[in-house]
């Protein structure tokens, strides 16, 4: 009998398309989800359980001996099913209007980019503000149509333009309301440079939205290139990394991952990349103080529209004190212009 057992645990571990990295035994199929299959280590003498379980205070080793499902000690590999259309970047689509042929010139274009995106004033007020002191008559809902049709080809223009990133990137999701709902925008922005390397619109906090987010972070870098993303504890971040490392040539270096967690300092890699994740608090406080006038959207291209405005405008055209009063990238066709309204106008002249 006992021979029978020993036979029938070889095969199965034949079929095992996984294996532990620890103590190299089978990995079973613990959960499969849409998206996901989750494979498990059942050796209780895993070198990486026995470090979990080491860990443990006192109080949570009481927990874990009447309440073991609450703490994940063994090791866990996830395989990701996700196709290519499902992890593409969301953009602006296609707009009705045709910015080369709208009725007003193009110095109003640039006018209603000017005090809508980067002085933040909401459509109504900017429609208000043209018609009372520039004596131009528009329509709050032009200064809307007129918005959705210049991310378009922002978008592209930001994607262009984007350039290399630093050896450290921080990142983050804040949240938006689409139609009254919860919907969130993940933002990274580069260490050094302070440029978003990322902006992505998603109706959820998972690992696909963190996927899409971090895989665009890191698109323009160097293929050689060490990278290290921040975060905070959100487990999208770690479990999306583990997929795009998988996913990475075997001959280029892994991509690294640092937590920040909570608000205090109580170990030693929150203390150390603290600053990071204050960098990118920071950039959602500017986030927010561009997209709060607008009080939500109605629609998600409305969302993903003023967002690729905003991140056009903090890139290309807002200085920044840290920089010495440059923008984070720097365009001498963009930068040799006086006036915001002229500088939009160039923008969207070079991504037409």
């Amino acid at each position: 009998m006992s021979t029978f057992q020993s036979d029938n645990r070889f095969k199965r571990s034949l079929k095992a398309k996984y294996f532990c990295p620890y103590c190299q035994h089978a990995l079973f199929r613990w959960k499969s989800r849409r998206h996901v299959i989750i494979h498990k280590c059942c050796n209780d003498n895993c070198p990486h359980r026995l470090n979990a379980i080491n860990q443990l205070n006192p109080a949570e080793k009481a927990l874990q001996r009447t309440k073991s499902s609450q703490f994940k000690l063994n090791y866990i590999y996830r395989e990701y099913l996700f196709q290519a259309n499902e992890l593409e970047h969301s953009a602006p689509l296609k707009p009705l209007v045709d910015i080369t042929r709208i009725h007003n010139s193009q110095n109003i274009l640039g006018l209603i980019l000017a005090f809508y995106v980067s002085f933040a004033i909401t459509a109504r007020k900017t429609a208000y503000i043209l018609r009372t002191v520039f004596n131009i008559n528009v329509s709050y809902q032009t200064v809307l149509n007129y918005a959705e049709a210049a991310s378009f080809h922002c978008h592209q223009f930001n994607l262009k333009f984007k350039g290399h990133i630093d050896n450290t990137s921080a990142g983050d999701e804040t949240y938006i309301k689409i139609s009254g709902i919860f919907a969130y925008v993940f933002l990274f922005i580069s260490s050094k440079s302070l440029k978003i390397t990322s902006y992505h619109v998603a109706h959820s906090r998972d690992t696909q939205p963190a996927i899409i987010a971090m895989r665009e972070a890191i698109r323009t870098a160097d293929p050689q290139q060490k990278i290290t993303l921040v975060s905070d504890g959100n487990p999208s971040y770690p479990d999306g990394l583990h997929f795009l490392n998988a996913q990475r040539p075997q001959e280029l270096p892994r991509i690294e991952h640092r937590q920040v967690i909570g608000l205090q300092n109580l170990d030693e890699e929150s203390t150390l990349f603290r600053p990071f994740k204050q960098l990118i608090e920071r950039l959602n406080r500017t986030f927010k103080f561009h997209i709060r006038p607008s009080c939500g959207f109605k629609s998600n291209n409305g969302a993903i529209a003023l967002t690729t405005l905003v991140v056009t405008h903090y890139n290309f055209l807002r200085p920044h004190m840290s920089l010495d009063y440059q923008t984070p990238i720097d365009i001498p066709e963009v930068k040799n212009i006086s006036t915001i309204q002229g500088q939009w106008i160039k923008i969207l002249s070079m991504a037409a």
